[in-house]
């Protein structure tokens, strides 16, 4: 019977999303909250409305409340997903404040706000359980939640690509933590899910066109560690733990290839480039739907292997991760070749 209530929590965010956006993104044209493309490293050609990341929080907000109203969630499940939403909350408006604001917030102040927003993921008790001793388990889910939320906002680059990513990973949270009843965790992630696939025909419209802004790709990314600490993955071997390393493969390897390529440039990593992932593939010939397809489907065979390795004995477990960390790093060999102009 559980079931039917995670498909009406995704299905209720698909839809409030749908109709959130219209009045959300008249509501930016109007106080002129836009992303006008000044920047070399932008690459849309003409001014964007922001705020749709407003109408994902909605949307993932509304959903869960709607379902409050039908099921009564354990204690345990009601407490997390409050953390959730405070936490996800929290970090909206940060992003939304970075993007109204003209020049945008620091580097500093982004980080200081994301550890706040982690710290308050750890007042409710979520955070990685199976690190001792429990200040080490505190600092790493500290930079685990900081690391995740700017990844997602790293890899906005284009249309359809952060929340494309998020729905995936989304799916594949939620599928591997069906088995061991995180009801929290199925909950959330189909909320984030179907607001993710609500929001995505908006944002590669041409006409209706809206970004999600720092305020969403935050969001985003804040939403996906804090499920990632939500299931213990496996019984079955120690490595499966890292699964979450694998579904979140994908942003979290852009970001680390993009901050490896800035640093040998002699650049901030921190500072915006046209090194991305997506942006080479692009170079290489393919169209920006063709480059989030193919980032989707690479993002599906992890986040099935990620499930392989749940369920798999150990030794091939740790072959699967190794097998995985060559077959990056000959990509970056293959890529760090191709240049974007």
């Amino acid at each position: 019977m559980t079931d039917i209530y995670y498909i009406f929590s995704f299905i209720s965010s698909f839809v409030m999303v749908l109709i959130l956006i219209p009045p959300i993104r008249k509501a930016a044209l109007y106080w002129g909250v836009m992303d006008y493309p000044i920047s070399a490293v932008k690459t849309h050609k003409t001014p964007t409305p922001y705020m749709g990341g407003v109408a994902i929080f909605m949307g993932i907000t509304i959903s869960l409340l709607l379902v409050r109203l039908f099921t009564n969630f354990p204690t345990g499940t009601l407490y997390s997903l409050r953390a959730i939403i405070l936490g996800g909350g929290f970090i909206m408006l940060v992003g939304l404040v970075d993007d109204i604001k003209r020049g945008g917030l620091s580097i500093k102040f982004k980080f200081l706000f994301q550890i706040m927003g982690a710290l308050l993921l750890l007042w409710f008790d979520i955070r990685i359980k199976f690190i001792q001793p429990d200040w080490l388990a505190y600092v790493l889910t500290i930079v685990w939640v900081v690391g995740i939320t700017n990844t997602f906002n790293i890899i906005d680059i284009m249309d359809g690509l952060s929340s494309s990513q998020a729905f995936i990973a989304c799916c594949g949270f939620l599928f591997i933590s069906l088995p061991t009843e995180k009801i929290y965790v199925n909950f959330a992630a189909a909320a984030v899910a179907g607001a993710c696939l609500g929001f995505i025909p908006y944002n590669m419209s041409e006409k209706r066109k809206i970004f999600m802004g720092d305020a969403g790709s935050m969001l985003l990314g804040f939403m996906m560690a804090a499920l990632s600490l939500g299931t213990s993955y496996t019984r079955v071997n120690e490595v499966g733990l890292f699964a979450p390393l694998l579904i979140l493969g994908l942003p979290l390897y852009d970001t680390f290839f993009v901050m490896v390529l800035r640093m040998q440039q002699g650049k901030s990593p921190f500072l915006g480039s046209k090194d991305h992932l997506a942006l080479k593939l692009r170079t290489l010939g393919l169209s920006p739907k063709q480059v989030v397809l193919s980032l989707g489907s690479v993002a599906v065979f992890l986040c099935l292997t990620a499930y392989f390795v749940t369920i798999a004995a150990l030794h091939v477990a740790v072959f699967i991760f190794a097998a995985a960390f060559v077959i990056g790093l000959y990509v970056i060999f293959k890529l760090h070749k191709v240049e974007v102009l």
